[in-house]
């Protein structure tokens, strides 16, 4: 196999992960990552399906399982704060998981992991970002925002769903590859007080609204808010100045009852608040000669799947198994990375329109159909089947085995 000198463009979870397999199969990685520090920040996700078997085979889990956030499942609760219905999570080791991950993490601690892991064999530059970039058949050249400049022999696009590098390597004809999904999320930290416990709440709201609660320390919750709007004015609102967002999430919700009026104080005071449009990437380009594109940048799935960690640790894990398998011979490797995990992406990506009105029901009588259907559910212990009968691969697709990343195999075993 052999060794080539790789840059990494983002300092997220998938970046880092790719950077990990990279690194310990002997090729020499940078990491380049815009902000000034590790951004060990975010909100509370999940790992799912195949990306368990990816942090299996990372010998992440003990550390996973040390900083997870203990969530006991999640509830359905009405105006008065009434239970409905309340799906726990499955921690039985098989099957699917449910609303809740038995892996539920806060973003930050995943990436402080994520960078522990490999900090003594990866170089990270912070505070840089790549101007451009040139290629020919036998390096890539890249112009970083400090004036300096880099040859390396392969270089990744871990940069998010606005990816600049996928902008770079798109065919002039290609069409729009963002689908606007027409939904918005926010989320942002609010002090825990005493009736807050170990099960998420989800409370909805007629007009496509729902809000949703959890806690991940003994002093701090979260409040996450979304609607359902397909207007295309609404799309630059996540891009307004701070105190305008706030401002428009306070009156889209001011009506909405539960806890919605602590909820909304809280938001005036954090310093943790984020706003987007939700959107997936769709992509017929994934690379482009020494170029490719990784997780968010090539196929977010969008936080409406719960997969998008799950696809960036199970993305990084097949490009570096394939780079290792064709290490002489990138156009193939990138190549084979595309037709293993396309099928994986294809399903995670499907978001039906019945599945959009199931989780924004525009109605009174909508949510009181979804509270009977879940409490339904819970009676007739369909989540407890699905644990024991539903094989826990994602769509049936395989992890594939690389002999290059046999790094914990055992614990596979």
């Amino acid at each position: 196999m052999k060794s080539l000198n790789i840059l990494i463009c983002g300092g997220g979870c998938a970046g880092p992960s790719l950077a990990f397999w990279l690194a310990r199969t002997g090729h020499r990685v940078t990491v380049v990552e815009r902000f000034p520090a590790l951004r060990a920040t975010g909100a509370q996700i999940d790992i799912r399906e195949q990306g368990i078997n990816v942090i299996k085979r990372m010998g992440l889990m003990e550390t996973i399982r040390s900083r997870r956030v203990i969530e006991a499942g999640m509830s359905f609760v009405n105006e008065q704060g009434t239970v409905k219905a309340t799906i726990m999570v499955n921690t039985s080791g098989k099957g699917p998981q449910t609303m809740t991950s038995e892996y539920e993490i806060m973003r930050g601690d995943l990436v402080s992991i994520l960078y522990e892991a490999t900090q003594d064999s990866v170089e990270y530059m912070f505070g840089k970002t790549v101007e451009h970039f040139e290629q020919d058949d036998h390096s890539v050249t890249v112009y970083f925002s400090d004036g300096m400049t880099g040859s390396y022999d392969m270089f990744v696009g871990a940069d998010g769903q606005g990816s600049r590098i996928r902008a770079a390597i798109q065919p002039v004809d290609a069409p729009d590859p963002v689908r606007h999904l027409g939904t918005y999320l926010a989320y942002w930290y609010v002090p825990r007080i005493s009736t807050d416990d170990q099960l998420g709440k989800f409370y909805h709201i007629p007009g496509s609204r729902f809000i949703m609660s959890r806690t991940h320390s003994p002093t701090e919750g979260q409040a996450n808010f979304g609607f359902r709007d397909a207007s295309e004015d609404l799309r630059s609102m996540p891009k307004a100045p701070l105190d305008t967002q706030k401002q428009f999430w306070a009156q889209k919700f001011q009506d909405a009852g539960w806890q919605t009026d602590r909820f909304i104080e809280g938001m005036q005071t954090t310093d943790n608040f984020y706003c987007q449009e939700v959107v997936q990437i769709h992509t017929n380009t994934w690379s482009k000669g020494r170029v490719v594109l990784l997780a968010d940048a090539a196929h977010c799935p969008s936080p409406l799947t719960a997969m998008g960690t799950t696809s960036a640790l199970v993305g990084a894990y097949v490009l570096a198994g394939e780079i290792n398998r064709n290490s002489d011979d990138l156009p193939q490797a990138f190549a084979s990375y595309e037709r293993v995990l396309r099928p994986f992406v294809n399903d995670i990506q499907t978001l039906k329109p019945w599945m959009l009105r199931l989780m924004f029901p525009e109605s009174s009588i909508a949510i009181k159909l979804l509270h009977f259907f879940a409490a339904l559910l819970v009676f007739l212990r369909i989540p407890d089947l699905a644990a024991r009968f539903i094989p826990e691969e994602r769509g049936g697709w395989q992890l594939p085995e690389y002999a290059s990343l046999q790094y914990n195999i055992e614990a596979m075993t």
